[in-house]
């Protein structure tokens, strides 16, 4: 099986190259090791890239108030970065 490679001349109508089957592995296996080494190259060239790091997943601050005497808390109150969420009915933790 042939393959036709289309070669364009400086003028007039174009004229079919036939290429056996050999000379076309050739030349495939010659373009993809010339990529493969070309984007090595580039690798090197770019260097290492530092990936930014998001910032730290903050736990929230949780507070529970278990005696009213506690910093004017109501008894039993919970607190989650400092708001007030609610009331917690337990007489120990």
């Amino acid at each position: 099986m042939h393959r036709r490679l289309i070669a364009a001349p400086a003028h007039g109508a174009l004229p079919v190259v036939d290429l056996l089957p050999a000379p076309r592995r050739w030349l495939a296996r010659l373009l993809r090791r010339s990529g493969a080494g070309l984007s090595l190259v580039a690798r090197r060239l770019a260097g290492r890239t530092v990936r930014p790091v998001g910032p730290a997943c903050e736990l929230p601050t949780i507070e529970f108030h278990a005696v009213h005497s506690d910093a004017g808390a109501p008894e039993g109150a919970l607190y989650v970065n400092g708001e007030f969420v609610g009331r917690i009915d337990v007489s120990r933790i």
